[in-house]
């Protein structure tokens, strides 16, 4: 598969409550929200965005993800674990060159080590956070997924290696946006047919925040969120790009998700 196309792919779901996905609202209201990860095909090397959740935690959930699971209880079957969903449109773990990650929380780290000759791209600032983390973030990160030490990492280094071009070539460039976490990064994806699609992942969980009429119900920084958003949205319109927020549900359900793809 040399063709330039991206895979939406679904890594379950996670029931919390709406608060927990916009601050301040919902009185308690449960909610239910989908756990998206990406697949990007291209000549010189597949890269796969996230991941998704780790389905080596289904078989018991507490133990591998803590208390978070109070919070966001993961809803997911080991099919739809990142390996497995791939197998489906038949790349096998050694056909991805590449995985790169918007941050390093559980709902995002599905995907690192699972690629023997992968290299996992992602901010320093995250990584190095990651194992050090403030404690109202300590529950988002699972070190399991991370300290890897026999794994190749490449770090981008915050506003200094904004918008790189991971192919050299315009199709995917990485926009740091901080604020939902501390090294947070967004994906504008280039595609020959389809156009410029803008993947936020968590700088905006949903429309609502994109549209700046909610906080999300978790981040780092309240100021870097709404910069964050603000400038992607500057970017989305310089490029008319379509907007894939992080973990809305209502806007999940209407893009062309795998076996689907957009090229």
């Amino acid at each position: 598969m040399s063709d330039i196309r991206l895979y939406m792919f679904q890594s379950g779901t996670q029931r919390c409550k709406v608060h927990n996905i916009r601050m301040g609202e919902g009185n308690g209201v449960d909610y239910e929200i989908p756990v998206p990860w990406f697949l990007l095909t291209h000549p010189k090397g597949h890269v796969v965005i996230d991941g998704g959740l780790a389905a080596e935690g289904l078989a018991d959930p507490r133990g591998y993800w803590g208390d978070a699971v109070d919070n966001y209880k993961p809803v997911m079957v080991e099919s739809q674990g990142c390996v497995a969903q791939l197998a489906g449109i038949g790349i096998a773990p050694e056909d991805i060159r590449l995985v790169v990650l918007s941050h390093l929380h559980s709902d995002h780290t599905g995907a690192i080590g699972r690629f023997p000759n992968a290299t996992h791209i992602v901010q320093r600032r995250e990584y190095e956070y990651a194992f050090t983390p403030d404690w109202f973030a300590a529950s988002a990160y699972v070190r399991r997924d991370f300290d890897r030490p026999e794994l190749k990492w490449q770090f981008l280094e915050g506003a200094a290696t904004d918008g790189y071009d991971l192919y050299g070539d315009g199709t995917l460039h990485m926009l740091f946006t901080p604020g939902h976490s501390v090294g947070h990064q967004s994906f504008l994806v280039n595609l020959p047919k389809s156009g410029a699609i803008l993947l936020a992942a968590d700088a905006a969980y949903t429309l609502d925040h994109w549209n700046e009429k909610a906080l999300p119900g978790f981040l780092a920084s309240a100021v870097d969120t709404v910069r964050s958003v603000q400038k992607l949205r500057a970017v989305a319109e310089q490029v008319g790009a379509m907007i894939v927020t992080g973990h809305d549900p209502e806007a999940w359900p209407r893009f062309r998700q795998a076996p689907g793809y957009y090229d």
